[in-house]
């Protein structure tokens, strides 16, 4: 049977290319807001730091009304860090809106997500945002578009579907950039008429996918995904098992059941096949679980989510100044704060450290180890962290290391030095094209990033933008030369003084400011030469009547 009144899509794209803010139209043109309701921009992005950074960590559900059918919307993130959220929520739909920038055109994050959405055979509907941009090259990014399709080997029918071309922050979209478009009727009717329907067995014994963990005070653990057969109800009893593990099968009642309407959450005693439900019930229910009629236990295979690359360790802070700042300072709280973290984030690995109180935490990147300390700093945590290092593997008795494709966009004037610098961090030159400004690819290990973003801004003048997303294992290249400067040591423990840092600015850059507390031994400066110095920061002018 086809579900015709239902279509499920996500939004796949590089960051900052207006995933979020095209749902935003979306949901207004689709009539979730009143007419004279206030939104605030960018409504899906609810995590703070999500609002604060402008990107999108996690993906989230939605619907919206067009005429008779319900469209699910998956909004997922765009940088590379956090693509185990897209990996796994591209199983709950049935096409994705490719969405590309109208001026940087594909990206790294681009070719990813894209490979993705193609290796599950995804139907793909081709958007060219931001077409509004002074600096808008829509015919060139549609010929790299198609150049990237025919690269990934994508079907006949990918490459024949119509283009849109669509300004998400006006909400318009066209099939033809000489007819401006008024609303985002034309994107509507391309979702109806190639994305596919839902097909399944509404009536066969219930099968649902858990792609995404929600957690909630009252109800605890809320399990999301697609009902791939069957209908569920409000009450019934149901058995959670995992194509992975034979023995995690259990049975339990399902206590609540909603649908996704709008920003809303809303209760239903039935739902059935083709559309996304989010369920509670059992305590422990995990991503890639599957939820099956008791008579008919039959675990959904779930898709492999890449390796981590990046690992730090966790540990109880033992500095001077410990337990000032934070309210959970302990291991156990340490301990149990990532283990929580493990139940909803797939692209996360922890295992206990070299010492009782620490643990080593691998990550998909810089960012994602990054948001996880930020959030945990937020909530009350206090802890210290070690430098982040990459995980090596062994491929016949030699060292390989992770490699990243980055891809550089500079002013002609600037990409000297940029190639310099990356060459320095073992990065390999793969190709160079552009006029007055100028755009640069390289294959660089993952270690060679660690800290280059600040150091890119300052070479290009701010006008840079770099992004890159991992390529694969390759054999190690050699010892990065480390940093040829020392640091600045504070000399006792105390508050630093404006006489104190006066005299210090002297020796390097300072990364402290005017009564910041401070111990001894600790680092508060950059020497601007080779070796250590112990600078007096806390340094008091004394009162003298001359």
């Amino acid at each position: 049977m086809i579900r015709k009144d239902i279509r499920n899509i996500a939004i796949i794209a590089h960051v900052d290319h207006g995933k979020t803010t095209l749902v935003d139209q979306m949901l207004k043109q689709g009539g979730v807001f009143r007419q004279n309701q206030q939104v605030a921009e960018r409504v899906m992005d609810s995590n703070a730091l999500e609002r604060e950074r402008g990107i999108t960590i996690l993906a989230k559900n939605t619907a919206v009304h067009y005429g008779d059918v319900k469209i699910n919307i998956v909004d997922t993130p765009g940088h590379a860090d956090f693509s185990g959220e897209v990996e796994r929520v591209l199983k709950m739909v049935d096409g994705v809106l490719l969405l590309v920038d109208s001026f940087e055109g594909p990206m790294p994050q681009t070719r990813f997500v894209l490979k993705k959405a193609l290796d599950l055979h995804l139907p793909v509907l081709l958007v060219i945002n931001k077409v509004d941009r002074a600096d808008a090259r829509c015919d060139e990014v549609v010929d790299e578009l198609l150049d990237l399709l025919i690269d990934l080997e994508a079907d006949p029918e990918t490459l024949s579907r119509p283009i849109l071309y669509v300004s998400a922050r006006q909400g318009t979209a066209t099939t033809d950039m000489n007819t401006p478009g008024t609303d985002l009727t034309p994107l509507f009717d391309a979702i109806l008429t190639h994305i596919p329907a839902p097909k399944g067995n509404p009536d066969g014994p219930v099968q649902v996918l858990i792609s995404t963990i929600d957690y909630n005070d009252y109800v605890g653990r809320i399990g999301v995904g697609r009902i791939a057969r069957g209908t569920l109800t409000a009450g019934m009893t149901a058995v959670r098992c995992n194509y992975l593990n034979e023995n995690t099968a259990e049975s339990f009642r399902v206590t609540e059941l909603s649908t996704f309407d709008g920003l809303k959450r809303v209760p239903a005693e039935e739902v059935s096949m083709g559309d996304i439900v989010s369920l509670s019930g059992i305590e422990d229910i995990s991503i890639g679980d599957t939820v099956c009629d008791p008579n008919h236990v039959q675990p959904l295979p779930f898709v492999a989510i890449g390796e981590p690359t990046v690992t730090m360790t966790f540990s109880v802070n033992d500095s001077p100044f410990a337990g000032r700042e934070g309210t959970y300072v302990t291991s156990r709280h340490l301990r149990a704060r990532l283990m929580r973290e493990l139940q909803t984030d797939v692209s996360l690995r922890v295992q206990e450290g070299e010492t009782p109180d620490s643990f080593d935490v691998w990550g998909r990147g810089e960012l994602h180890l990054s948001v996880l300390i930020e959030n945990m700093r937020r909530q009350g945590y206090e802890f210290q962290v070690s430098r982040p290092e990459v995980l090596y593997h062994e491929v016949d008795g030699q060292r390989h290391e992770p490699i990243e494709r980055l891809h550089v966009d500079v002013p002609q004037a600037y990409a000297g030095a940029v190639i310099e610098k990356i060459g320095r961090r073992r990065g390999v030159l793969e190709s160079m094209h552009g006029m007055d400004r100028v755009r640069l690819e390289f294959l660089v290990p993952s270690r060679g990033l660690f800290g280059y973003r600040s150091e890119f801004l300052t070479d290009t003048r701010g006008e840079g933008i770099m992004s890159a997303v991992f390529e694969g294992y390759e054999p190690y290249r050699g010892d990065i030369p480390h940093r040829n400067v020392g640091s600045l040591v504070c000399y006792e423990t105390g508050t630093a003084t404006q006489y104190g840092l006066f005299y210090a600015q002297e020796r390097g850059t300072l990364f402290i400011e005017s009564q910041t507390p401070v111990y001894a031994g600790m680092i508060c400066g950059q020497n601007t030469r080779q070796g250590d110095i112990v600078v007096n920061v806390c340094r008091q002018k004394h009162v003298s009547n001359v």
